[in-house]
């Protein structure tokens, strides 16, 4: 084995917070790496302000600098890259509900906002503009409802003079 050993308790640490180690990592016997893998991560955010439409936010690895994050975008999605800027966002701080002290911090994080080259626009999706609240559900098939028995009456007008149960 080679002199690089994660510590014993590397197994219960999630994969975002282990330190990435310097790529290509190379132990001798290893086979190389065939497929080009990248080590990093990035999560496409929407943006709580108005932002230009040509403005793109991520939330990246921590480890990654400026230059991986525009090279990530241009060679893997063939974004063309106008400018980006990072900052450490500090994560928020939960309270104990009762007794007001903080209990559990949440962990720092850092954002990144993409410009992208002129004549290049991106406005994020609108995906669940589609889904209705249970109230409206229940009038919606309320409506249904009421509708269905109107197209059902002529059908049984021979037999309205018998009670509701029975027909």
């Amino acid at each position: 084995m080679s002199s690089y050993k994660l510590p014993k308790f590397a197994k219960y640490v999630p994969l975002w917070k282990r330190t990435v180690p310097q790529y290509p990592l190379y132990w001798k016997g290893n086979p190389q790496l065939r497929v080009f893998m990248p080590l990093f991560w990035m999560k496409m955010v929407k943006p709580e302000e108005k932002v230009p439409h040509g403005s793109v936010r991520f939330e990246v690895h921590p480890q990654m600098t400026k230059y991986d994050i525009k090279n990530y975008l241009e060679k893997i999605y063939q974004v063309p890259v106008q400018s980006v800027a990072t900052e450490m966002v500090r994560g928020k701080e939960r309270k104990h509900p009762t007794y007001g002290f903080n209990i559990q911090p949440e962990d720092n994080f850092k954002m990144a906002t993409v410009q992208l080259a002129v004549g290049h626009h991106f406005e994020f999706p609108e995906l669940f503009k589609a889904k209705k609240t249970s109230a409206e559900k229940s009038t919606e098939d309320f409506r249904k409802a009421v509708n269905e028995s109107r197209r059902e009456m002529p059908k049984i007008w021979d037999r309205m003079d018998l009670p509701p149960w029975f027909r």
